[in-house]
């Protein structure tokens, strides 16, 4: 499966606001988008104003970033949301929330969700007792989530819990840090994924 090999910092200062990629470190003052706020490369520092077009577009490559999701799959979601009873745009948030790294990460098991998708990838996860390593496997109310691995793993991720403990679980997740287990009590609302995301411009993006 491709992915970006980039600097990850340089995909923030690209789209003017914090993506969280780099975990604990987006908190202090290391942060590249708060000593440069303005978009990287030769021309960064110039002010342009953005089509309706152009702002569409930023938005859903923001998105993209945030969840670390390359075009055909994101537009796959999008295509699955269409598709799926309900508010488009709120659908496709829904799919992108229910992706195990994502569930990983919300429950505080990892500091940013590339290394969720490290944690998912290497083997260390189990839904409903049964091992998998998908990143982009969709969990279901009532699916149970765990870590399981070895002794060292599971003190890497409790260092994790340590250290993201104050960020809150969302309601539709219900957490036990202390056995690094989890329940999917039901599926996403629009109100528990607390991003800055407005999701009718990547509908609007896609329905031109």
């Amino acid at each position: 499966m491709g992915r970006d090999l980039g600097p990850d910092c340089r995909l923030c200062r690209r789209e003017g606001e914090k993506l969280f990629l780099k975990g604990a470190r987006c908190y202090t003052h290391k942060c590249a988008i708060s000593r440069r706020e303005y978009a990287p490369g030769q021309h960064g520092l110039r002010r342009t104003k953005l089509s309706n077009f152009g702002v569409q577009l930023r938005e859903k490559q923001k998105v993209k970033r945030m969840y670390g999701v390359l075009e055909k799959q994101f537009r796959n979601y999008f295509l699955k949301a269409v598709g799926t009873k309900g508010v488009t745009g709120t659908m496709l948030l829904q799919f992108l929330e229910r992706r195990l790294d994502s569930v990983v990460f919300s429950l505080g098991f990892a500091k940013s969700r590339t290394d969720a998708r490290q944690i998912v990838s290497h083997n260390h996860v189990a839904v409903n007792g049964r091992r998998v390593n998908i990143a982009s496997f969709l969990v279901r109310p009532n699916d149970v989530v765990e870590i399981k691995t070895d002794a060292k793993t599971v003190n890497a991720i409790k260092a994790n819990v340590e250290v993201t403990k104050e960020r809150k679980v969302p309601g539709w997740l219900e957490a036990n840090t202390a056995n690094l287990k989890a329940k999917v009590l039901r599926v996403p609302m629009r109100e528990d994924i607390g991003l800055p995301i407005n999701e009718q411009l990547i509908v609007e993006l896609y329905s031109r």
